[in-house]
């Protein structure tokens, strides 16, 4: 999820009683909240490197706890004392924790299990950016401060903002889990469908980020890759998505994927996109490029007569 998301989850774990625990709970939920992108540091050294470890070491499990660890003891710091170590790392863990199950809720996924695997994990319920989650935590957050501006006028007594806090917590849960069953109904309208008269190898549903009924899909056949924008309410026509022929296998493909580039993207593309085209330099070379369907997300090199492969790009769009 984005970092907005993030730092409104972990203000509303705090004024859901969490702040009870600990007088700097607050800041430190907003930190712990927002730690495992911490990543983005990998920015400078230039996108690819960014995207090869964005959602890596920082986003796993075996991290979590060291750096649920490392803002406890800076904050014990501050406090000048250990005595507040074992709260301060439960409220570090919880934010830590909060931060990744909200990105194992949308399609970009994370990687659990580094360093002793690889793999990707997501959920596909959510987008990266969900309005209807912005709305419900920003009201979460807002609220309670026009509340103590109107109380202030009329002499009231102002809340606390525990109520809205817990609302909204109980929200986000119940929402992916929405989320997550109509999702499976995307999958089964794509799923259950004959794409013309092969059936589909596999498929795969994305949100959007306002409309929990609009999903973009992708079905992949033996020979062909489809892309869809569709509602759950309307009907499903198989002809109406975009479709791409997948190339053949050749040696200029097969040098193209043996480059780190080429290897690091087809670890985290789900449903990569190959495309050959002659290229006028060098002399009877090719421009070989993989263009994840998911993000947009492209890698391309030139091979040339000797299968040699000239250099490699990355961009995220």
């Amino acid at each position: 999820m984005d970092n907005l998301t993030h730092t409104l989850t972990g203000l509303a774990m705090s004024r859901a009683g969490l702040n009870r625990c600990y007088k700097h709970a607050t800041p430190l939920l907003l930190l712990a909240a927002n730690a495992p992108d911490i990543d983005i540091v990998m920015l400078s050294r230039g996108g690819f490197e960014y995207f090869q470890y964005h959602r890596a070491i920082t986003h796993s499990l075996a991290a979590a706890p060291v750096l649920a660890l490392a803002i406890a003891l800076l904050f014990c710091a501050l406090d000048r004392s250990l005595r507040n170590l074992a709260v301060t790392f439960g409220l570090a863990l919880a934010g830590v924790a909060s931060h990744l199950l909200l990105d194992w809720t949308n399609a970009y996924g994370v990687r659990f299990l580094l360093p002793f695997s690889s793999d990707w994990y997501s959920l596909d319920q959510t987008n990266i950016l969900d309005v209807w989650i912005w709305a419900v935590l920003i009201l979460a957050a807002v609220a309670p401060s026009v509340a103590r501006l109107v109380s202030s006028e009329v002499g009231a007594r102002s809340g606390s903002g525990r109520g809205l806090a817990i609302f909204a917590l109980v929200f986000l849960a119940l929402y992916n889990a929405g989320r997550g069953v109509i999702h499976q109904r995307a999958l089964e309208t794509l799923e259950s469908r004959v794409y013309e008269e092969a059936s589909p190898l596999r498929a795969g549903a994305f949100p959007t980020s306002a409309n929990p009924l609009q999903w973009d899909g992708v079905v992949e056949t033996g020979s062909t890759v489809r892309r869809y924008h569709f509602n759950l309410l309307d009907s499903f026509d198989p002809d109406s998505g975009e479709l791409f022929q997948k190339p053949e296998s050749s040696a200029a493909v097969d040098a193209a994927g043996r480059t780190p580039e080429f290897r690091v993207f087809l670890g985290f593309s789900k449903y990569p996109l190959w495309s050959v085209v002659p290229v006028p330099e060098p002399e009877n070379g090719v421009r070989v490029q993989v263009r994840d369907m998911r993000f947009g997300f492209t890698v391309e090199t030139v091979v040339d007569a000797g299968n040699r492969v000239t250099g490699a790009s990355f961009r995220f769009r």
